[in-house]
């Protein structure tokens, strides 16, 4: 291995400028092909009050660290457990487990960095009626 090539660096400002292009989705590091595992790595914005809708990331398990804001994660099949997190909190989704996240700020976004095991980007959308009270776990 040519240890020139074995550290990468994306500075804040590239990764801020590519997140304009998405929907407050940007890539820090795409493996495929480099000779490195098949890891995206990446960031996620929701903004105030927003909520994406049920869904799960196939066969992929994925890390999400909160960067910054408040969030509400909601799983299950009718995503009956509930979780809220903020920032400096750590959330593991299991490859299949339906789930949602939702900004609990009205003024503020909610940041994460994110890291799924594959690069592929599978995200199965989902029609799911959630229950009204979902059971708050942790």
């Amino acid at each position: 291995m040519e240890w020139r090539h074995g550290v990468m660096v994306l500075r804040a400002k590239s990764l801020s400028e590519s997140a304009r292009y998405g929907a407050g989705r940007a890539t820090a590091f795409d493996f495929a092909g480099s000779g490195g595992r098949q890891t995206w790595i990446g960031t996620v914005a929701l903004q105030p009050d927003a909520k994406t809708g049920a869904h799960h990331h196939g066969r992929h398990e994925v890390a999400v660290y909160v960067v910054s804001g408040r969030s509400e994660i909601r799983w299950g099949e009718r995503l009956e457990f509930a979780a809220q997190v903020g920032a400096g909190d750590f959330v593991y989704f299991a490859p299949q487990v339906p789930h949602q996240e939702r900004n609990l700020s009205a003024s503020e976004k909610v940041s994460f960095v994110v890291v799924r095991s594959d690069n592929e980007g599978i995200k199965v959308d989902l029609e799911v009626v959630p229950v009204e009270q979902p059971e708050e776990v942790f």
